[in-house]
């Protein structure tokens, strides 16, 4: 990649410690040849475009202009700031400064934003000898000014622009987010830090209105079975005719009824059960095909009510069984099946395989992850499905060893630390934690902030919730926490995670190199 900076006079590279005016000067000669009405969309690799522009479907009285007033060079401190300049296509360059505690770059100032409209931010980073790109390279954008030499944005609210390896090796920022209301003006800045060589090259910052995806509120319902359900609700013959045996039959009819009962009164577009309550009482003799027979009446509830379920299953795929969550679509088919990675003490040795990945099935409602009672203990099992793009973890679970007494004796349900673990893995993961427990107590609903919407005290058929079509959560320094957790993390300094031989404190040599 040729990152060859052509430069001269006031446009040449600045040293690491700028004078004020040759910044301004620099920021001013920048402006002149530069600036245009709006930031349009640009040509991967290339600068934008002069001119006025806006996205399909935006709102028409949201296409006012937008205008670049300012484009200048940033760092918190002198000594910390990069080599800048500008090259003849009008991008940036922001190149190293000799040390490691280089951080700095520049930034673009943007008028004419509306509060409340959706916005595409876009910039290109090509980039040479950088030490660690994911690490080097940053952008983000302030919803305000944001003075030349402050680090942080002082509690404005600000985005991430999310970071995508493009196929010649360059980086392409973009975000879709919305303008907070009252908004008027944002900045946009490029970053380069922690890196004591190499060269970015950056294109100015293409802004312009977009259409945000649109979102519908999700409601929630957990299904539970409690000793007064068979007197609250009507239990149908959903089974008959399709040949199953009576046990089978049996959990048929009841979780078939009680979801049917769910849809009828909640209206929930996504329903839940708890963990294997979908087949016989003997693992080989009542596991069940899926799809198959004991799945049908399931088929049809979902398709009949538009809803989405999740069943807690024992599932038999040929010789294997599996502990399993079904998914079945409003379409009325069975879309995805996960299957329990973690396995309980005994059930780990009883003939019942345990899965060997981490699905996220693309939903209506959003994008779903299962796990499965023990799975919980495993907190990377959470942060798989994260990862994987997961919003809502459903979780069908019979206890969790920790929730419980840590001492011999009859289980003790500890109502404080099932929550603690339920809330951590909610905010952690940035997800919505759905969790189905066998025993109904414990059974809830809870949002990516941590709080529980909806919680079962063990004597409630249905738990309900339902999450907003946009919750808008921003931290108190102003950001989005999802995007703080995700972006935060530096993944090639995790390569212990991955080493099959390290057994962390149980490492009786004490090895972790």
């Amino acid at each position: 990649m040729n990152l060859d900076v052509r430069t001269s006079g006031a446009h040449g590279m600045q040293s690491p410690r700028p004078c004020i005016l040759a910044l301004l000067c620099a920021a001013a000669a920048w402006l002149g040849c530069h600036c245009a009405a709006v930031a349009a969309p640009a040509a991967a690799g290339s600068a934008p475009a002069g001119g006025s522009a806006s996205a399909p479907g935006a709102p028409a009285d949201a296409q006012a202009p937008l205008s670049l007033v300012k484009a200048e060079t940033w760092a918190p401190y002198p000594e910390a700031a990069p080599k800048t300049a500008k090259d003849d296509r009008g991008n940036v360059v922001i190149e190293a400064n000799g040390t490691t505690t280089c951080a700095g770059g520049w930034q673009f100032s943007f008028t004419g934003i509306r509060g409340g409209q959706a916005y595409r931010i876009r910039t290109r980073a090509e980039h040479r000898d950088v030490a660690n790109p994911r690490d080097c390279l940053l952008a983000r954008v302030v919803w305000d000014k944001w003075s030349p030499t402050e680090a942080a944005p002082g509690r404005k609210p600000w985005n991430y622009l999310l970071p995508k390896p493009a196929a010649d090796g360059s980086v392409d920022f973009e975000c879709v987010t919305r303008a907070p209301e009252g908004a008027t003006c944002l900045t946009v800045r490029c970053i380069f830090r922690w890196s004591d060589r190499g060269t970015s090259r950056w294109t100015a910052p293409a802004v312009e209105p977009a259409a945000a995806a649109g979102r519908r509120p999700v409601t929630i319902c957990i299904v539970n079975s409690t000793p007064q359900t068979r007197e609250r609700i009507s239990i149908a013959r959903l089974s008959a005719g399709l040949g199953l045996p009576d046990d089978v039959a049996a959990s048929v009819d009841l979780w078939g009824s009680l979801i049917q009962a769910a849809c009828e009164r909640e209206k929930p577009q996504l329903v839940v059960t708890p963990e294997v309550v979908i087949g016989g009482k003997d693992y080989r003799q009542g596991a069940i095909a899926v799809p198959g027979p004991a799945t049908k009446p399931f088929e049809e509830i979902a398709r009949k009510h538009g809803a989405h379920l999740v069943l807690g299953v024992r599932e038999r795929a040929g010789a294997a069984l599996h502990n399993s969550a079904v998914l079945v679509s409003p379409e009325g088919k069975v879309a995805g099946v996960y299957h329990k990675v973690h396995l309980a003490t005994g059930e780990d040795a009883s003939g019942i395989t345990p899965g060997d990945g981490f699905p996220v099935f693309p939903t209506p409602v959003g994008r779903i992850g299962c796990l499965i009672c023990m799975d919980t203990t495993v907190s990377e099992s959470a942060r798989c499905l994260a990862l994987g793009g997961a919003e809502i973890i459903c979780m069908p679970i019979m206890g969790d060893l920790r929730a419980d007494r840590f001492s011999p004796g009859q289980p003790v349900f500890n109502e404080s630390r099932w929550k603690a673990i339920m809330r951590t893995r909610a905010i952690d993961n940035q997800v919505c934690m759905v969790v189905a427990r066998n025993n109904v107590q414990g059974s809830c609903i809870i949002d990516r902030k941590g709080d529980i919407l909806a919680w079962n005290e063990g004597d409630q058929e249905f738990t309900t919730a339902t999450l907003p079509a946009d919750d808008g959560y921003r931290i108190w320094n102003g950001g989005d926490f999802r995007e703080v957790t995700f972006l935060l993390r530096r993944p090639h300094l995790y390569r212990i995670y991955s080493d099959e031989s390290n057994l962390g404190p149980l490492d009786a040599a004490g090895r972790h190199d």
